[in-house]
C-alpha cells in the first residue's frame, strides 16, 4: 500500500513538473509576439512575470503546509493541481498581458503543491527511509525538467500555445488521477489547528538567525544560487538572441542541462564528496561556476554551449549540496525542519530577485541604449557574483581549518 501511495504523489510532482517544463522554452517567445518582436521588451516581461511566480510561491507555500496540516494532504494536492491546470489554460487561451500575468501569479500560489507533496511523502514513510523518498522527489523534478522542454520544444515548433494547452490538460489529468487514486495520509489525530503565525515565510529565517556559525554558509548559499538563477532565466532569450535557436533547439539544450543536473546530484556528488569533502567540494564548485559562466557568454557558435555545458557538473550542481550539508550540521536533530524552511525562503528570494536583475542587464546590453552589444553580459556579472562568493568560502575555510568540528 504505501508504495503505490508513493508511486502516486511521485506522479503527481512530475506531471507537476512535466507541465512547467513544457511552457518554460515558450513562454518568452510568447511574450515577443506579444510586444510585436521587441526582444528587450520581451526580456523585461519575461523577468516581471517570473517574479511574480516566485513572489506568489514565497508566500504561498508556507501557508499549503500549514493548511495541510489542519485539513490533510489530499484536499491541498488536488486544489493545486486545479488552479494549475487553469491558469495553463488561461495561458494558451488569452492574448492580454494582463490575465498572462494573473495566470502567472496563479501558477505561482498552486506551486505550494511541492512542499504538500514533501510532506505526503514524511507522512507515508519511515523516519530512516525518508531521505531516499525526498531523494525521488528531487529525481522527479529532474526528469520533469528533462522531458519537459523536448516536449515543449516540439510542440511550441507547432504552434507557441500549443505546450500551454497541453500542460493544462496534463495537469487536468492528473487532478483526476489523484481524486480517485490519492488517499489522505495524515491521519485526523496528527492534525493540528491552523495558526496564521506557522504560515509566516520569515519565521523560520528569524529564527535561524540564532546560529551565528552558519551565518557565512547562509551568505555563500544566496549569492551563488542568486548567480546560478543567470542562466536559468536568460537561457532562452541569450540563445535566440545569439545564435538564433528556436523553440527545438532551446527545448534540446535545457533537456541536456536537466540530464547534468541528474547526473550531478543523483551520481557524481556521491562520488566526489565523500572522497574531498564538503569543504573542499564548496571550492571547487565555486570555482568551476565562476569559469562556465564566463564561458557561456564568451563562446561564438551554439554548438559550443554543449562543450561547455558537461563542466557544470563539477559547478554549483556539487557545491549546493555540500553547502547545505555542512549547514545542516551546524545545527541540532530538533531544528533541522527550521533550517530547510529558512534555506527555502531564501532561494525563493533568490527566484523574485533573479529574473528582474537578469533579464533586465540582458535587455539593456541588446537594446540601442547600450553603449555596445554585449549579449553576454548577464553571465559575466553571474561569474563576479561566484567570484565574491568563492572569496567568502575561502576566508571561512580558513577560519573551519582551525576547527574542524564544524566541517
Amino acid at each position: 500500500m504505501r508504495n503505490l501511495r508513493l508511486i502516486i504523489v511521485l506522479a503527481v510532482v512530475y506531471v507537476d513538473m512535466l507541465g512547467i517544463g513544457l511552457v518554460y522554452p515558450i513562454l518568452p517567445r510568447l511574450l515577443e509576439t506579444a510586444v510585436h518582436g521587441d526582444l528587450s521588451a520581451a526580456s523585461y516581461l519575461f523577468g516581471i512575470l517570473g517574479a511574480i511566480y516566485a513572489v506568489a510561491q514565497f508566500a504561498f507555500a508556507p501557508l499549503f503546509g500549514a493548511l495541510s496540516d489542519r485539513y490533510g494532504r489530499r484536499p491541498l494536492i488536488l486544489a493545486s493541481l486545479a488552479g494549475s491546470a487553469l491558469s495553463y489554460l488561461l495561458m494558451a487561451a488569452t492574448h492580454d498581458l494582463w490575465v498572462l500575468a494573473f495566470a502567472r501569479l496563479l501558477a505561482g500560489v498552486m506551486g505550494g503543491s511541492f512542499a504538500t507533496a514533501a510532506a505526503y511523502l514524511a507522512d507515508i514513510t519511515p523516519p530512516e527511509k525518508r531521505a531516499q523518498s525526498f531523494g525521488l522527489i528531487g529525481a522527479m523534478f529532474g526528469l520533469g525538467f528533462i522531458t519537459g522542454p523536448l516536449l515543449g520544444g516540439v510542440l511550441g515548433g507547432i504552434d507557441l500555445r500549443l505546450p500551454f494547452a497541453a500542460a493544462g490538460l496534463l495537469c487536468a489529468a492528473n487532478f483526476l488521477f489523484g481524486l480517485f487514486a490519492l488517499p489522505e495520509s495524515l491521519a485526523p489525530e496528527n492534525r493540528r489547528a491552523f495558526i496564521l503565525h506557522n504560515a509566516n515565510p520569515f519565521g523560520a529565517l528569524r529564527e535561524i538567525g540564532r546560529h551565528n556559525s552558519i551565518f557565512a554558509l547562509l551568505t555563500i548559499f544566496v549569492l551563488a544560487t542568486f548567480a546560478n538563477r543567470a542562466s536559468e532565466v536568460i537561457w532562452v532569450l541569450y540563445t535566440a538572441q545569439r545564435f538564433g535557436w528556436g523553440t527545438w533547439e532551446a527545448g534540446v539544450s535545457m533537456a541536456v542541462m536537466g540530464l547534468v543536473f541528474v547526473a550531478g546530484q543523483g551520481w557524481f556528488t556521491r562520488v566526489l564528496i565523500p572522497r574531498i569533502g564538503e569543504r573542499r567540494a564548496i571550492l571547487l564548485g565555486l570555482a568551476v561556476s565562476v569559469v562556465v559562466s564566463v564561458a557561456y557568454g564568451a563562446v561564438d557558435e551554439g554548438w559550443q554551449m554543449y562543450l561547455v555545458m558537461p563542466f557544470a557538473i563539477m559547478g554549483w550542481t556539487v557545491a549546493q549540496p555540500a553547502v547545505q550539508g555542512l549547514m545542516s550540521q551546524a545545527v541540532p536533530a530538533g531544528e533541522q525542519g527550521l533550517l530547510q524552511g529558512a534555506v527555502a525562503s531564501m532561494t525563493n528570494l533568490t527566484s523574485i530577485a533573479g529574473p528582474l536583475v537578469w533579464t533586465g542587464i540582458f535587455g539593456y546590453w541588446v537594446s540601442a541604449r547600450a553603449p555596445f552589444p554585449l549579449p553576454g553580459a548577464a553571465f559575466y556579472v553571474s561569474a563576479v557574483i561566484f567570484l565574491l562568493a568563492l572569496t567568502l568560502a575561502l576566508r571561512w575555510d580558513r577560519r573551519a581549518a582551525a576547527q574542524p568540528s564544524v566541517a
